[in-house]
């Protein structure tokens, strides 16, 4: 176990930094901070001092290279915007991002797994064919649209709930059931499937001929046995939800760290893009990390 956790850790090292790479460059070709942060007019002097005391004259590989050494030194530098260390500001905004996410996912899997293991047992009847279609539909729906058709008809047309902003439980409603709709669809159907696998294996016939109720067979004896599959995708939806729920988070205003990102990217806050970059990942890399030694848990045949 322990070994696997080292050799989990290397790699997810080694795609970090490629990853931060990638970005560190990538975002020095979406322009000159200055043209956005001084007036129009400003003089070519004040551009210029505005450049050298932020290092942008720098050749871009000085600038990698400082960028390494602060970050070996736990120091993404300081937000052009805010005037605060990145990091400061990105750790204020995941939190929020986090809560979402988990709230979001809790409701996720217990739908799921209530109405995926009841369709797993009335397979072929109304109810597992109504639940099909509610989870294709749900899988397939793109987030963006969802989430305009909601605020134009709960907020505007019913002014039943806030647009945005996250005063009070009711500003939270339209981003979690946004960020609902498309992982519960997902997840309905791998457990529906992983459920009907497991309901015609032979320990369950045993227990059927030993007398055992249903309910118990269902979500005791066979539940857990389809967890496996449930966890693989649970993790991945998961994953996409930390990563920001940029859409969602942009269209309600919800302040987390999608959010930021994009008005990060927008601004040429580079210190704040790739500070969030870390910490995304790195949450990431544990979920994951924590899912695989899940595995084991489960089934004790699982040996890493």
């Amino acid at each position: 176990m322990g070994s696997f956790v080292l050799k989990r850790s290397l790699y997810s090292i080694i795609s970090l930094v490629g990853l931060l790479v990638l970005v560190f460059f990538l975002s020095r070709l979406t322009g000159d901070p200055a043209a956005l942060y001084l007036p129009v007019d400003a003089p070519a002097s004040v551009r210029e001092a505005f450049r050298e005391a932020r290092g942008l004259n720098d050749p871009l590989i000085v600038q990698f290279g400082d960028f390494v050494w602060n970050l070996l030194h736990f120091d993404f530098g300081e937000s052009l915007r805010r005037q605060r260390p990145a990091f400061d500001v990105v750790l204020e905004a995941f939190p929020w991002t986090l809560c979402l996410a988990a709230i979001t996912m809790s409701l996720v899997l217990l739908g799921a797994v209530v109405l995926g293991s009841l369709a797993a047992m009335n397979v072929g009847k109304s109810f597992d064919r109504i639940s099909s279609v509610i989870s294709l539909a749900a899988a397939s729906a793109p987030d963006f649209w969802v989430a305009l058709m909601a605020i134009f008809l709960f907020a505007v047309a019913l002014g039943w709930v806030p647009t945005s902003g996250t005063g009070t439980p009711w500003h939270w409603i339209l981003p979690v059931a946004v960020l609902f709709i498309r992982p519960f669809g997902l997840i309905l159907q791998v457990v529906r499937g992983s459920m009907i696998t497991a309901l015609s294996s032979a320990y369950v016939k045993t227990a059927r001929a030993k007398g055992v109720r249903q309910r118990a067979i269902t979500f005791v004896h066979a539940l857990r046995n389809a967890m496996l599959p449930v966890i693989t995708v649970a993790g991945d939806q998961a994953a996409g939800l930390l990563n920001g729920a940029v859409v969602v988070e942009s269209v309600f205003g919800f302040p987390g760290i999608g959010k930021l990102m994009i008005d990060s990217i927008l601004q040429r806050d580079f210190a704040v893009v790739l500070a969030a970059i870390m910490i995304t990942s790195l949450a990431i890399f544990i979920m994951n990390l924590l899912i695989d030694l899940a595995y084991a848990l489960l089934d004790p045949r699982i040996r890493y």
